[in-house]
């Protein structure tokens, strides 16, 4: 075999498994509040600003619209969003927390927290995190600017 196909010696395998595992993580915090993994995703971009165009949504989260509109059209069912047209420009689609969205955030101040002690590791700590996410920003904008191809 060689080396290079080894799964011990591959850097994806590693941050899929992590992404996954740590989404499982999330989700027995977030079932209490009624929200998806992904819906929590959307929430954090709404609370950051509220009233925002999808197109802005979906480039915080490094997602295309159309998969992100199948979500907000859920979360708006559910009563946590509304979407509109813009005033301005009314191609553009609006998307804008309700009240039970607004009250969530404070029940959802609890997530990072317990999530927090979930994933306690020896390598990941309070004053190491700054380090990983840094390293990780940096995969991130070489791997979506391009760089990387």
């Amino acid at each position: 075999m060689l080396p290079q196909l080894s799964l011990d010696n591959q850097l994806c395998f590693r941050l899929y498994t992590a992404s996954r595992l740590i989404t499982q993580a999330y989700h027995p915090f977030l079932s209490e509040i009624g929200l998806t993994y992904p819906q929590y995703l959307v929430m954090m971009v709404l609370w950051e600003r509220d009233a925002q165009p999808v197109n802005d949504i979906a480039k915080r989260l490094y997602l295309e619209t159309n998969t992100v509109t199948p979500l907000l059209k859920r979360m708006e069912a559910e009563g946590f969003v509304t979407r509109g047209r813009s005033d301005a420009d009314a191609r553009q689609v609006i998307v804008s927390l309700t009240e039970k969205g607004h009250a969530l955030e404070r029940q959802a101040a609890t997530v990072p927290v317990c999530l927090g002690s979930a994933v306690s590791c020896q390598s990941i700590t309070p004053e190491t995190l700054p380090n990983l996410f840094a390293t990780l920003d940096d995969l991130i904008a070489t791997l979506s600017s391009g760089e990387s191809k």
